[in-house]
């Protein structure tokens, strides 16, 4: 085996054909099957850890999931040292969510942590776009508008929202538009999410399509436009921090809720309190925080946050990096399929004599149900169906069981792919490649050592 200058990890981090190589002896056509006994083998064994029992199936250039977070995590050459990613300080959270950005705050959910069947609070992540507003002390005072292609303007206090309507209560599915950036190759712009910028909630407010019909929506009305009250980054008080809409159809979905209640509290400062809207199923950043206003428009919203490329993917391939053109490109709408390991965490190591793994996991599918899960521990070159339960309401996530026989001791890797109820099934990596990272959802992978 060629000499290595770098620890595998790195190797495979940078180049993972180089380092398939490097490990494996692999030249041209020659295959890495043969070298499966050898030193190549042996030097990524001891990098994950122990024997990897499939490794006859493992594909070429995948860099391992012992490796991968590692990988997807790199920090800029500028970035203070430190082991492991940095976990979030905030009140009411529970300390193990990993911090993505301070400015404005992002921060998300491990997997393991979303094993919960609705996600605590203090468990739930956090993305922000601006500034958070001071709490008010007076919230059934905080005044909402609905105003534009409706019949008559109406203004009402969250007080009178609250003793006019009889409060629905569901469990769905919040995902930031971003979750699974962190997996494309190259790198695109933003915040690095994983799979954990999504948690599932019990919500509690009034229906939207309700309040909508009590303003009379005009039939010229088209699209929304939300507006909540966190300040700008800049502090200017001209500039909104954000505000996207959603086309009419959407708007009116009787899932949709304008709500004050998360878990059966108040909502918390950073989750929108006092009031806030949820629209399941689509990109987080149209179910704006701190809500005052929703404006109803005879035309596509232009506000910050629409356009360009923000929150849209690309309708033809683009070559990474090549020049953009707004034309070819089109809103992120209902968020991708996506099927999670919860349990057990990625890096457990389980005792020599344990031959069965219990597994548990949860799957989601935007607009759409989910209609299978399949796991494998072999790369992908054998499956086995999961048990999926059926959502408590639409939008709600499906929590997902299954029991793997284990052969022997040694590394293996759990793969996770979910199928939607159009048949359209989670990606081996992340596709369509766009400047600002939406639409990744590629399966998910652990890994665990037996031994």
């Amino acid at each position: 085996m060629s000499k290595i200058e770098r620890t595998v990890g790195e190797v495979y981090r940078d180049d993972p054909e180089r380092a398939d190589a490097v490990v494996f002896g692999r030249r041209g056509d020659v295959s890495r099957r043969g070298f499966l006994g050898g030193s190549g083998m042996a030097a990524l064994s001891a990098a994950v850890g122990g024997p990897i029992v499939f490794g006859a199936a493992m594909p070429s250039g995948l860099i391992p999931a012992a490796l991968a977070q590692e990988a997807n995590t790199d920090p800029p050459a500028d970035a203070p040292a430190h082991k492991g990613p940095q976990l979030l300080q905030y009140p009411g959270k529970d300390g193990n969510l990993v911090l993505l950005g301070d400015k404005p705050l992002a921060a998300e959910t491990p997997e393991q942590l979303l094993d919960d069947e609705t996600t605590p609070t203090s468990k739930f992540f956090i993305s922000n776009n601006g500034q958070v507003p001071e709490a008010t002390k007076e919230p059934d005072a905080w005044k909402l508008t609905i105003d534009g292609e409706v019949n008559k303007t109406l203004e009402l206090t969250l007080g009178e929202l609250k003793s006019k309507v009889r409060p629905v209560t569901r469990r769905m599915v919040l995902e930031c538009g971003g979750n699974g950036r962190s997996f494309f190759i190259p790198q695109a712009r933003g915040n690095q999410w994983t799979n954990g910028g999504a948690g599932c909630a019990e919500w509690t407010g009034a229906r939207l399509a309700d309040v909508i019909r009590a303003a009379g929506l005009k039939p010229s009305a088209v699209f929304s436009g939300h507006y909540g009250a966190d300040p700008h980054l800049s502090g200017d008080p001209t500039k909104s921090a954000l505000s996207r809409g959603v086309p009419i159809k959407k708007l009116m979905d009787e899932s949709n809720l304008i709500v004050w209640e998360m878990n059966g509290k108040p909502l918390e400062p950073i989750h929108g309190f006092p009031v806030r809207l949820i629209i399941p199923g689509w990109p987080g950043s149209v179910s704006a925080k701190w809500l005052t206003r929703i404006w109803l428009r005879d035309k596509p919203h232009d506000g910050q946050g629409m356009g360009g490329t923000s929150y849209r993917l690309a309708v033809k391939p683009m070559l990474p990096g090549s020049k953009v053109d707004e034309k070819n490109f089109t809103d992120l709408e209902s968020m991708p399929v996506r099927a999670i390991i919860t349990k057990p965490a990625n890096g457990t190591r389980l005792g020599a004599s344990i031959r069965e793994l219990n597994l548990r996991g949860a799957a989601w599918a935007g607009d759409y149900t989910v209609r299978a899960v399949d796991v494998s521990i072999d790369f992908g070159a054998s499956w086995q169906r999961a048990n999926v339960n059926q959502p408590k309401n639409r939008y709600d996530w499906q929590r997902w069981t299954a029991t793997l026989k284990l052969p022997s001791e040694g590394y293996y890797e759990i793969w996770s792919r979910a199928t939607d109820s159009r048949g359209i099934m989670q990606p081996h990596v992340a596709g369509n490649w766009n400047p600002q990272g939406y639409g990744a959802n590629p399966m998910h992978r652990i890994a665990i050592l037996v031994g």
